[in-house]
Parts: C-alpha cells; structure tokens; sequence
C-alpha cells in the first residue's frame, strides 16, 4: 500500500474512533451500567414518549433484554405524549405489551402503597427541559417521595438538558409551592433530572428530610455546555429546538391573556391575542392534537413572530414588559396562574410598577447566588463556567 494512502486510513480510521469515543449517550443508552440493578427483579418504570434507545422504546428493549417490567407509570402527557397540557390523564392497559399504565397526573400525583407494594425497583427515563414549572421533575419528586417511604431504590436514567447551559429567574417562595414549581429552584434551574435527584435527597426536600435510595446512571460525553436537542419532542407544544429554548421565557404568559401559540404549528414561538395593538404578526389558534381547546380558538391574534428570534442564555423578561405595555385592559392582563409560574408575587407587581428588566432581575440576584453554590455540590458534570 502507497504510504500517503496508509496515512489517509490511518487518519479516517483515527478520527472514526475520537467520534465515537465522543458520541453523547444517555443513561438509557447505556444498559450495561444498570442491567444487573433489574436482575430477578419486579421492574416499575416512569415513562412516556421520550423514553427510548435510539428509536426503541425502554419498555420495548428492557423486556427484550428479560427484565420484568411488571408496570408503567406515566407523567402528564401520556404514554404516548399526546395528552394536551392540563389534560386528566386515566389509568390503563399499554395494548402492545399488556402491562397497566397507572397515571400520576391528575387526582393520583403520588403512587399510592398499594401500587408499590410489589415493587422491587423503580426505573425514571423522561426528557426535561430544564424549567421549573415543567412538570416532569414534580413527578420525579412525587415518586421519589413513594419510594423513600417503601425504602424501594430509584434508578434515574439521565438525559441532557436543552436548557442546562445557564440558570436564571427568581427561586421559588415555598409559599407558592404547587405542582408547577415544587422545590425552592430558580425557573432555569440548570440542572440534568439526574443532578435535580441528588439535589432533592440532599437538601432533604422529601417528606420527614426522608432519603430516596437513589442511583443516577449518568449521561456520557455530556456537559452544561453542550447544545442539545432531544430527538423526541418532549410534549405536543415543543416540537423543536427554538420553541425548548424560548419555553423558559414564554411560559409566564400562560398566567396572562396572552397566548403562546398552542393550536398552531408554532407553539411557543409566536405570541399574541386578539387586539391589533399586541403587533402586526397574525396567527388563528384552531383545534388540533396536543392541543384541543387552545386559548382564543379560531380567533385572529396578533403579536409577535420569534420563530427566527436568537435566544440569549438568560430568562427573556422584555417580551412580558413588551406586552403588558402593549395590553389595553392591563387590570385584568394578569390570571391567578401567573404568581404560581413565577413562584413569587413580586414579579407582578413589579412589572405593574413599571420595573426595567435589569432592575428586576437585581432583585433575584442574592437568592440566586445562593441557590448557584448550593447547585454546584450536586453537579454530575462539567459547568457552563
């Protein structure tokens, strides 16, 4: 062989490896590290849609590999993540494999005793976003709960997080603790599931400072700075990159009259409402899966188009200024929703008194800075700083 060919193989064949040796994989992907955890044990697993190997789901390949998952628990969404936002979601039979699927969302937020009673081990595979008021991670925390009073060990499998590349927003007030806002954690959080697991068995944030038995099967090649997009949107109204990284921002208006586009092909990437003053841009919300009964269905909004908008590692709070500006009747622009969202009442009244976005953003700094060096003693892997 010719050595400049040799040469050229060698390097193709070198660079092949350092891809692969790079290749990011989630904690799914990575059945070696958690396989003898199920053995010859009775499997629950909390999953939906996103829950996959490559394009198998975990349900799928786990019992292909003889792992005996006896049931399913599922977040809001559904199995298959169809179920619009809000939506009550029934318990039921999964047709291909004939196990139960027992919701947790709804009445039944938190396993009951009787639905672990058999239960040997408990499987968390979901994609967060890395917001707050998604509620996936109160999920986490509901069944983390259960398992910490049954002593039943819980195996996060971890994936990235679109938003963990920076944290921003005001931290929680435990007054307004609900099930969009659990934990005393700013709205970009800037953590993985994994890493919010440990957080909440650390700060002892479970019933009675209980202990979940937890392990976390990390990501590999993974850090805050990586940019991520998983390949399954996460639920109906993220269908893609732009809408994840906009999702942190635009959420606070589902606490306002303004819609976030739910009902078009561009959730959370348009906003508006019917009055020519909120902008030029129109969109008409309409009736469609994953969102059935969308705010001003069939109804012209006008707005804003942020389809092509750069999104800056930081909460965007100038949309909501912008906005409420505009807004013709601002006595009734916000809803009893948006305090819980925000996780405080300051954040309304700051922008009823007309507050700069700097000058409210300084006052989250010191609660943010704390929660910043406590986030760090719970880090799985390299910081965005």
């Amino acid at each position: 062989m010719h050595i400049k060919n040799f040469l050229l193989i060698t390097l193709i064949s070198c660079t092949t490896t350092l891809r692969a040796q790079n290749h990011l994989l989630t904690g799914a992907e990575q059945t070696d590290q958690y396989l003898p955890l199920l053995k010859n044990k009775r499997v629950a697993v909390c999953v939906n849609h996103t829950s996959v190997i490559k394009t198998t789901h975990l349900v799928d390949s786990l019992r292909a590999l003889g792992v005996n998952i006896i049931k399913i628990f599922v977040p809001e969404h559904g199995f298959r993540g169809t179920a619009d936002a809000g939506e009550k979601i029934n318990d039921s039979i999964d047709k291909k494999t004939s196990l139960p699927i027992y919701s947790l969302y709804g009445k039944n937020k938190i396993p009951t005793a009787a639905q672990l009673s058999n239960v040997d081990i408990v499987i968390f595979d979901l994609q967060d976003v890395g917001a707050r008021f998604y509620t996936y991670i109160s999920t986490m925390h509901y069944l983390m709960n259960a398992c910490a009073g049954q002593n039943i060990p819980f195996v996060v499998l971890d994936r990235p997080n679109p938003n963990g590349h920076y944290v921003d927003g005001p931290v929680l007030e435990k007054k307004y603790s609900s099930f969009v806002g659990l934990h005393p954690i700013p709205i970009v959080h800037g953590l993985t599931v994994g890493e919010l697991a440990q957080m909440i068995n650390g700060e002892k944030w479970l019933d009675s400072n209980k202990v979940c038995p937890l392990t976390v099967i990390p990501c590999k090649n993974y850090s805050h700075k990586t940019s991520y997009t998983p390949p399954v949107k996460p639920s109906p109204n993220l269908p893609n990159r732009q809408s994840m990284l906009l999702y942190p921002s635009l959420c606070l208006f589902e606490g306002t009259v303004i819609s976030v586009g739910r009902g078009t092909d561009y959730p959370f990437q348009v906003i508006g409402a019917p009055h020519p003053q909120y902008g030029n841009y129109t969109f008409t919300p309409q009736s469609k899966p994953g969102a059935k009964n969308p705010m001003y269905q069939n109804m012209m909004c006008y707005g804003l188009d942020l389809r092509n908008h750069q999104s800056k590692p930081a909460l965007q709070l100038q949309f909501l200024l912008d906005m409420y500006a505009r807004c013709p009747d601002k006595k009734n622009f916000f809803t009893p929703f948006f305090n819980k969202l925000a996780g405080n009442e300051s954040l309304q009244e700051q922008i009823k008194s007309g507050y700069t976005e700097e000058q409210i953003k300084q006052t989250w700094q010191a609660s943010l800075n704390q929660y910043k060096a406590m986030r760090k003693k719970y880090l799985l892997y390299e910081d965005f700083e």
